[in-house]
């Protein structure tokens, strides 16, 4: 059975920055399919979407940014990450394993920390850098 995970990062303006989809077979957790499938993105991005009003609820009670799992659709979980800039890191995944994924938020959030730091990008802009999207599936190789 394989896990299928769908990662993406929401601007201040709800708008989506960065997202992938990755699936990793139980055999060897190192192997990554990183081929977007196309009946399940729609489909994934509407589940992420919805839980942001979640996201808002959950986090005005919670001084953590690690919010651990706020909302689930049939299988899958979502759980969320929120920046210190509001901008939020939304996880779907249909396998439980909070101390993995709090790790693997904790991780992208120091790699967004350096993007946004960067003075050639702009706010709730689009990240496109192939560099930060090999790291981001180098680290779900490593925790997820």
């Amino acid at each position: 059975m394989a896990a299928t995970y769908y990662f993406a990062i929401v601007g201040t303006k709800d708008s989506p920055l960065y997202e992938t989809e990755l699936t990793s077979s139980s055999k060897a957790a190192s192997n990554f399919d990183t081929t977007p499938k196309d009946d399940h993105r729609h489909l994934n991005q509407f589940i992420i979407h919805s839980a942001l009003d979640v996201v808002e609820e959950v986090q005005w009670n919670n001084q953590a940014l690690y919010l651990k799992v706020i909302d689930r659709f049939n299988e899958y979980y979502v759980s969320a990450f929120v920046t210190a800039g509001n901008a939020r890191l939304l996880l779907l995944h249909d396998v439980k394993s909070e101390d993995s994924i709090k790790n693997f938020f904790n991780e992208v959030h120091e790699m967004y920390i350096k993007v946004f730091m960067n003075p050639f990008y702009e706010t709730n802009t689009p990240i496109t850098s192939q560099q930060f999207d090999s790291k981001v599936k180098f680290i779900a190789r490593r925790f997820l």
